[in-house]
């Protein structure tokens, strides 16, 4: 426990990865730093890099790829396989048009996935649209569609689906990490946990 640093660092983080990684990040940096504030928004990555340009936030988490965004910003701290996924034996990834689950148009997995398949000439059609993750898990565990999801993220009922199906491979899901103009102590130890937390979840202790 630092009970002198005090403080406070506002935070922004896009709804998938980041808010698994969080929580527990954030409960023990509350007990080793009590007397800091960590105020958290959850919100796209185009609007968190405004916001931190604007001096509104701190840090922010960003998804790389998304339309309009200056994917060179900030400091590489996650990356892993973005994979096709659905209903483990479900019969969305049969029909044709292929049935997908994606975010706003300016969404990185989104691009990725319709490039991907218009590389191939596949035929689709966007079954539900959702700005949160929490929205493409439904419309998947209701066998509604298929979706663009990363690997680490997928849970029973859901399945990876590569390889199968004739779908596409999609590449990587980065994540960045962007500081703003406010360089205090307790920013940069939440800078630093957070980054030693993205560590600890591609490589969990056994």
């Amino acid at each position: 426990r630092q009970p002198t640093l005090q403080g406070r660092v506002r935070f922004g983080t896009p709804a998938d990865v980041g808010t698994r990684i969080l929580p527990g990040l954030l409960a023990l940096f509350a007990r080793s730093h009590p007397g800091v504030e960590v105020d958290v928004s959850v919100a796209r990555s185009i609007d968190m890099i405004e916001r931190i340009d604007t001096g509104e936030l701190d840090l922010a988490l960003v998804t790389i790829g998304n339309l309009g965004q200056d994917d060179s910003r900030g400091e590489p701290v996650h990356s892993e396989p973005l994979v096709w996924a659905g209903r483990s034996g479900g019969i969305a990834a049969l029909r044709s048009p292929l049935p997908l689950a994606l975010a706003s148009p300016d969404c990185a997995w989104r691009r990725q996935a319709l490039d991907a398949l218009d590389r191939i000439g596949r035929h689709y059609r966007i079954a539900y649209s959702s700005e949160q993750t929490s929205g493409q898990e439904a419309a998947m565990i209701a066998d509604l569609a298929i979706a663009p999801y990363p690997a680490s993220l997928l849970r029973p009922p859901l399945q990876r689906l590569d390889g199968q199906y004739g779908l596409p491979p999609l590449g990587d899901y980065r994540i960045n990490l962007l500081r703003g103009s406010n360089r205090s102590e307790a920013v940069d130890i939440l800078a630093e946990q957070v980054i030693a937390a993205f560590v600890e979840y591609r490589n969990p202790r056994s």
